[in-house]
């Protein structure tokens, strides 16, 4: 991986971090965690983890047409995904997975990439929708602030909407692929790339199935309820009153601010999206500093925790992220 990238991802980090800082008083800050509940993190990391065996269950749907593989088999597999996010850039946690799928099930790393990818724009999809419903319950919208998540919702709205095309629509998808292939791609790399777009059809054809795409959305609705509360429970350990719906909101926005490139384990991207929605709630700035920092601590350390225990029970080493990255090339 160019470092060059890696250190962009630093800098953006960095930045947004500062924005979603800037104006705290650190003294209150720190009294707000000495005067924190630490038993309420306790059923916000249960919530948590309930919903990533929900998303185990959801990946069994999205591999069916490719390969029964049970959700209980999975849910080690995205928990050393997410340990790799947290701990790796570029997000490579979701070629680890593909990676350890494809070493123990046979499953072609671009198929369920496709699957990660499908995964990936319903949680998008969803994540609109509770940051819209959470818009109901913030006072404190400035018009940037709103042109800032109205900008952040068109864009991945398009995109969401692109990507179901393609994949609701796989021969003609498959069509496109092989006409822009072989027009603009040297010959020499035209039947690898193509092999990955067949591949990636392949994985997105769990789309085709009316009862699966429900299920599939459903899931993901389950999941993210299942997060929301996870945040109300942390919420509780600072005495903060917050609706439901400004739960919603801040659910949804520190988790689409992640889609921005940034450093490891989202830091600064979620902590800004949730800065951002807290200041729409109204709540303390440093408070609510205290909320969203204890709140990403709680996300990352857990997880990371439990996959590298998976990590060592499955064989895998440090030097499989590597192999990994370069098997997704």
């Amino acid at each position: 991986m160019r470092r060059w990238l890696i250190w962009i991802g630093v800098a953006v980090s960095i930045a947004l971090l500062f924005l979603a800082l800037r104006g705290i008083h650190f003294d209150e800050f720190v009294l707000a965690l000495q005067q924190a509940n630490p038993l309420w993190l306790l059923p916000g990391i249960g919530f948590y983890f309930l919903a990533v065996a929900v998303r185990a269950w959801r990946w069994s749907y999205l591999l069916q047409p490719l390969k029964p593989v049970g959700a209980g088999r999975l849910f080690p597999i995205v928990v050393i995904g997410y340990m790799g996010n947290n701990i790796y850039p570029a997000r490579i946690g979701e070629l680890l997975r593909a990676y350890v799928l494809r070493r123990d099930e046979g499953v072609p790393i671009a198929s369920s990439l496709a699957t990660v990818l499908i995964e990936r724009m319903m949680d998008g999809i969803v994540m609109i929708g509770f940051a819209l419903i959470g818009l109901q319950s913030a006072p404190n919208v400035s018009a940037r602030a709103g042109q800032v998540i109205a900008i952040a919702i068109v864009l991945f709205a398009i995109a969401s909407a692109a990507f179901f095309w393609m994949a609701l629509a796989p021969a003609r998808t498959k069509r496109l692929a092989e006409a822009a292939i072989t027009r603009l791609v040297p010959h020499r790399f035209q039947a690898p790339l193509l092999g990955v777009a067949h591949r990636f059809v392949q994985g997105a054809q769990s789309l085709r199935s009316p009862r699966d795409l429900a299920a599939i959305f459903l899931g993901t609705v389950v999941v993210w309820l299942l997060e929301t509360l996870k945040y109300g429970s942390v919420a509780r350990a600072f005495d903060l009153a917050l609706p439901f719906g400004g739960l919603m909101l801040v659910n949804g926005l520190s988790n689409l601010f992640t889609v921005i490139p940034g450093a490891p384990g989202a830091v600064g991207t979620f902590d800004a999206g949730g800065m951002l929605a807290m200041r729409a709630l109204g709540v303390d700035e440093s408070l609510a500093a205290a909320y969203v920092l204890t709140l990403h601590v709680v996300l990352w350390l857990p997880v990371t925790l439990l996959g590298a225990f998976f990590m060592l029970r499955e064989g895998l080493r440090w030097s499989d992220l590597r192999r990994a990255e370069e098997a997704a090339v």
